[in-house]
């Protein structure tokens, strides 16, 4: 169907909560998507950073079209197969452990079911991970929150307000509406559920003013330690161990926010590991399925085992065609080493941008790179047309900042085609 034809139909029926580049996709495979009329363009996007393995993978593509012949849905009344294999890679991952996820994704590659027990059971000591499954990054940070807070009940401080940062981005829904301390974003919206307070990123005093205010009221900190819809701004180590100190001091958790920046995204297997800073709760979605809607809430076994049957749920979340989907992401990336391979290119990245005598600042890590450009450009959204016009797609995330999620397969020669165009068109 036509771009026109799509318009057309979409105008009258279509909410206009997006404003759209004047493009119809139709296709992929790789680094490239395809219009309605052919013209092939160079994604620097990803899907806002879900097309971890881009477009037309086969290992995804054959672990979706196998599954989708078989079961799609059953609900989490019942056991399914990968999803236990699922929850076992993130433990290890969570643990920085990849020999230990490679053990397991090579034991799911060969279908040896001894060597998969063999590798998925925790060596004594080990800390255990355990995962709930949902269909978005909102969805799993409401299940992070509400952990937290019914941690804080049943054996913590009996608090309920969590710590949330100025410029940060939780979701859509109400409730991380109101975690997501942007007045643009809450204004309309209001009366917003209570129990948050905002701080500043990377202000250690202002931070530790909040503790002093609210003490164990406070249940929680929850943190992106990259906050990526505002211009991919990365927290300092030093921040991240403040938080980290202040609010076990009170009794309360750590959730790190890795919607955006998790699954390899930073060159690590999950941002913190970058900072070196351990969170009790993680959230994650995007790059986790490859493209299939999942996202998962993964909490530290003494945290999570506060949960009991009925105190969460989800219809779809952790469906057959999602957990075969996250489980074929997750062993390609493990077996594929691209952790180092994102960190290689995304440093690459970064140098090329600071380059451009346009391009003020450079700032991210791994394959998450944002930059802001000087004020003679023009607005930063103007520059995101002209390069879909030229045949390249990337985002903005405000009037002079431009923003770089492209799949964990991107390479150098990709990179250098798409700064060549971006020079042109800046």
């Amino acid at each position: 169907m036509s771009l026109a034809m799509q318009k057309e139909l979409e105008s009258p029926y279509v909410m206009h909560t997006f404003g759209r580049s004047e493009v119809d996709f139709v296709g992929g495979h790789g680094m490239v998507l395809t219009d309605d009329a052919g013209r092939e363009y160079t994604d620097f996007l990803a899907g806002i950073g879900v097309c971890c393995l881009g477009h037309g993978h086969p290992a995804l593509t054959e672990a979706v079209r196998s599954q989708a012949e078989r079961l799609m849905h059953v609900s989490n009344y019942f056991y399914i197969e990968h999803r236990g294999q699922v929850a076992a890679l993130l433990s290890k991952l969570a643990n920085d452990d990849m020999a230990g996820a490679r053990a397991i994704a090579d034991a799911v590659a060969a279908g040896d079911d001894g060597a998969l027990a063999a590798a998925a059971a925790p060596a004594e000591g080990e800390q255990v991970w355990e995962t709930f499954f949902a269909n978005s990054g909102a969805e799993a940070n409401e299940c992070s929150m509400k952990l937290a807070r019914l941690y804080a009940k049943r054996v913590g401080n009996g608090g309920n307000t969590i710590v949330c940062l100025r410029g940060s981005f939780h979701g859509r829904t109400l409730e991380t509406v109101a975690a997501t301390m942007q007045d643009r974003l809450q204004d309309e919206f209001r009366p917003l559920p209570g129990g948050f307070v905002a701080c500043a990123p990377n202000d250690v005093e202002e931070l530790r003013s909040v503790f002093e205010r609210y003490g164990e009221e406070i249940c929680a900190v929850m943190l992106e330690p990259i906050q990526g819809e505002s211009g991919v701004h990365p927290l300092t180590r030093e921040f991240m161990e403040a938080a980290a100190e202040l609010v076990h001091g009170v009794g309360g958790l750590l959730i790190a926010d890795e919607v955006q920046t998790g699954v390899f995204r930073s060159g690590k297997p999950f941002a913190y590991q970058v900072l070196g800073v351990e969170p009790d709760i993680m959230s994650l979605a995007k790059g986790i399925a490859g493209g299939v809607p999942a996202g998962a809430s993964v909490a530290k076994k003494e945290v999570a085992d506060v949960y009991r049957p009925g105190d969460h749920g989800s219809t779809f979340g952790g469906s057959c065609l999602a957990v075969a989907a996250a489980e074929a992401v997750l062993c390609e990336l493990v077996r594929g080493a691209y952790d180092g391979h994102a960190a290689e290119v995304g440093a690459y990245l970064q140098e090329r941008l600071a380059a451009l005598p346009q391009v003020t600042e450079v700032r991210g890590s791994g394959l998450m790179v944002g930059c802001d450009l000087d004020e003679a450009v023009g607005d930063a959204h103007d520059v995101v047309a002209r390069m879909v016009s030229a045949g390249f797609v990337i985002n903005a995330t405000g009037a002079r900042t431009l923003r770089f999620l492209p799949p964990l397969i991107c390479e150098r020669e990709h990179v250098d085609a798409m700064v060549a165009a971006l020079a042109s068109a800046l």
